[in-house]
């Protein structure tokens, strides 16, 4: 897992902090506060085919399941874990709660 700094910018937290009190006192609406919001979001890190490989072993789960879980198809993670694809979108999001939270978020 490959992965940028792990605490916003100074930058983007003046961003939120800004954007948060121009909400508070009504001057933009709640949409625009959560599009400035989602700049402060940590990025999602790629994860290698060791990593996929690794993380579905600690749970112990087959190709299979560990496809259902992720909403995706055993042909997708068999690529991932033998390096021929890499997951992206949604997947890799899953991949990452699934890795800070455990599984009990995904079920």
């Amino acid at each position: 897992m490959t992965t940028r700094s792990t605490s916003p910018s100074p930058i983007l937290e003046a961003i939120h902090e800004t954007a948060q009190g121009l909400h508070e006192a009504g001057v933009i609406s709640w949409r625009q506060f959560v599009r400035y919001e989602a700049l402060c979001l940590p990025p999602i890190p790629t994860y290698t085919a060791e990593q996929i490989r690794s993380l579905r072993l600690r749970y112990r789960l087959s190709q299979t399941v560990f496809a259902a879980v992720l909403n995706t198809s055993v042909s997708s993670v068999r690529q991932w874990e033998i390096g021929d694809k890499r997951p992206g979108g949604a997947s890799l999001k899953l991949l990452n709660l699934l890795e800070r939270k455990g599984l009990e978020a995904l079920i």
